[in-house]
């Protein structure tokens, strides 16, 4: 089986799918960012503050590499990660991309409970996230398979992908 790739705006799922989808097809999950933390020894919000998010974006383009020489295994990757073309290509080449979707509002509610968003430390965090969602929308669509996680439960999302990644499947292989 392909690699799945989960992709999307902060907040709109890929963790808590991710581990969803990894129990039902029995698949390892790759959270990008955790083993961001766990190469560099210090948390996305540190590194952002200490060396800027471009230079995050290089660990991080550096790190999507590494993980997608893997088979057969769930990644989940930061919301930024389609923002560089490069990512994008290693990450098709890798398996089939599922991007979930959230409206504006949705993913305020779902990270107003942490702190630890470092792209949301703003005054006005709703304007941000319509902000970078009208930005990223255009790297977002390049997804192999959009999903709105609007209205449905994780375990509902998860099986989704599947029906979506098999379809996908049928027609790649027919």
């Amino acid at each position: 089986m392909k690699n799945i790739i989960l992709t999307g705006f902060m907040g709109t799922g890929k963790t808590v799918v991710g581990k969803i989808l990894s129990k039902l097809l029995r698949i390892e999950l790759i959270d990008v960012d955790t083993e961001i933390e766990r190469s560099e020894k210090m948390t996305i919000s540190e590194i952002f503050r200490r060396f800027g998010e471009s230079r995050f974006r290089e660990i991080e383009t550096e790190m999507i590499k590494k993980l997608s020489l893997k088979n057969n295994v769930i990644i989940s990757t930061g919301g930024g990660a389609v923002l560089k073309k490069e990512n994008m290509d290693i990450l098709k080449k890798s398996g089939i991309i599922v991007c979930l979707l959230a409206t504006p509002e949705t993913i305020l509610k779902r990270t107003s409970y942490t702190t630890n968003r470092p792209l949301l430390q703003v005054e006005d965090p709703l304007r941000r996230i319509k902000e970078l969602l009208d930005y990223r929308k255009p790297f977002y669509e390049k997804a192999d398979v959009m999903i709105d996680t609007e209205g449905k439960n994780p375990s509902q999302i998860a099986q989704e992908i599947i029906e979506k990644i098999k379809e996908d499947n049928g027609k790649s292989q027919g």
